[in-house]
């Protein structure tokens, strides 16, 4: 039987060093998302994997803000973040800085997110659109391509916040020797 590791026994380093660490070469772009506790949990799932910025484009909340911090739990002062009131023209700025774009959306010639291998010394921007709308079809035709979850039953949509989560651990899966140092 396992014994739950008490919180003091599981090696968290604070809001000031993980600023100051090695991030990963990912950064989340957030395209008009509108509920709050998405947004926090998004800051909270790119804390643990150790990201190196997230863009709130459009509508989307900024930090600080109450309904953020109850699902971030302090993340949104650790994760990097950039405010930007067009998403594509965050978008372009990220493809200026040598960004791959890919939006998580379903579209023709989607990726299958099982097929996605990240390429060693790439940057990766992946877009996160509305809860309703998803990704604007002007912000997709700036991308690099969109990557689709695989789903099979009757609805074919995860929440935002579930989406940022299987679609970061499998792009950050192969990466992981990086942070673990």
């Amino acid at each position: 039987m396992s014994r739950k590791l008490e919180n003091e026994e599981l090696y968290r380093i604070s809001a000031e060093e993980f600023k100051r660490a090695d991030k990963l070469p990912v950064v989340v772009v957030l395209d008009n998302v509108r509920s709050q506790h998405n947004i926090g949990s998004v800051f909270r799932t790119c804390d643990a994997f150790r990201l190196e910025k997230i863009y709130l484009c459009g509508l989307t909340a900024t930090p600080p803000h109450r309904e953020i911090h109850k699902t971030a739990l302090g993340a949104e002062d650790s994760v990097a973040w950039e405010y930007a009131a067009d998403t594509a023209e965050a978008v372009r700025k990220l493809r200026t800085s040598g960004y791959r774009i890919y939006a998580a959306e379903q579209a023709e010639k989607s990726i299958s997110l099982e097929t996605v291998v990240p390429e060693s010394g790439c940057r990766y921007a992946l877009i996160f659109g509305n809860e309703v709308k998803g990704v604007q079809q002007e912000v997709i035709d700036l991308a690099d391509g969109c990557i689709e979850i695989p789903q099979f039953g009757t609805k074919h949509s995860f929440n935002i916040s579930v989406s940022v989560g299987i679609v970061l651990w499998q792009l950050v899966k192969p990466l992981l020797p990086k942070l673990r140092g």
